[in-house]
């Protein structure tokens, strides 16, 4: 649709643009919900997200790596031709690992939010509660972004868009659902949710796992709709898919133990 947009005479490509806008937007409002809160440092509220983004970074690039696990075993099975020479190197890792998958990204950010926290005595859930709602908002930017740039995109179907300069040949040409846009209204929904919720004041940690569950939930729903073939399958479920059903079971099993403490430890 639109890969790149020119800003100032510099071709910058859309996804970026749209996480931008959606890293300003995601940050006000963490600003909004954190203001007034005297278990919420202002200082660690800005250093938890930018030790998470890390996180997220590395995340993001190795579950794309583990929906090319054909590739990744090849190159063991080949480590005389793939460390040839560094530009044979580079060549093969940037193949396996070049992209980034969100659900990655969602893991290696919370489990490097939570190390952070964990070292520097805060209050996990708490933060975590706060930050939960900025999350969806941020990726709602980002599927917008994916949609303008040509990559997660829908099945064919009589009606949608048709892209011409997608960076994905077999993309182009073919009317397809813009499951991006479908995902992107579901984030926003999700973050408005949680926003109201935050304001019930709910036991710490709740907030959080409700995003997990809910966008466990979406996800699971999208990925049926996908037209995008390099994510991976098993026994027919998708990558994100096997994901999102551990996801939502973990969540709900920290949910029952923050409610029901006692009763799990008896159960223990």
């Amino acid at each position: 649709m639109l890969p790149t947009i020119n800003i100032f005479g510099i071709n910058i490509s859309a996804y970026s643009v749209m996480a931008m806008l959606g890293l300003v937007f995601a940050t006000l409002l963490v600003w909004r919900l954190s203001r007034g809160r005297e278990d919420i440092n202002s200082v660690q509220i800005v250093n938890i997200p930018a030790i998470a983004a890390i996180g997220a970074f590395v995340g993001a690039h190795i579950i794309y790596g583990v929906t090319h696990l054909d590739k990744l075993w090849w190159c063991i099975n080949h480590l005389p031709k793939v460390f040839a020479s560094w530009d044979s190197f580079v060549l093969y890792a940037v193949d396996i690992f070049g992209g980034m998958v969100f659900y990655g990204g969602l893991i290696g950010g919370i489990i490097a939010g939570a190390i952070y926290c964990k070292c520097m005595k805060l209050d996990t859930l708490a933060y975590a509660d706060v930050l939960a709602p900025a999350i969806p908002l941020f990726h709602a930017f980002g599927r917008v972004g994916c949609f303008l740039g040509g990559c997660c995109y829908g099945i064919e179907c009589d009606w949608g868009f048709k892209y011409e300069h997608s960076p994905v040949s077999e993309a182009n040409g073919v009317t397809r659902l813009p499951i991006q846009l479908f995902e992107s209204a579901g984030d926003l929904v999700i973050a408005a949710v949680l926003v109201i919720l935050f304001r019930k004041k709910l036991k710490k940690g709740m907030l959080f796992l409700l995003y997990i569950i809910m966008y466990g939930v979406l996800r699971i729903t999208t990925e049926f709709f996908r037209g995008d073939v390099i994510r991976g399958f098993l026994f027919g479920i998708s990558t994100s898919q096997w994901i999102s059903i551990i996801m939502i079971i973990s969540a709900v099993a920290v949910m029952c133990r923050l409610l029901f403490p006692k009763k799990a430890e008896s159960v223990k």
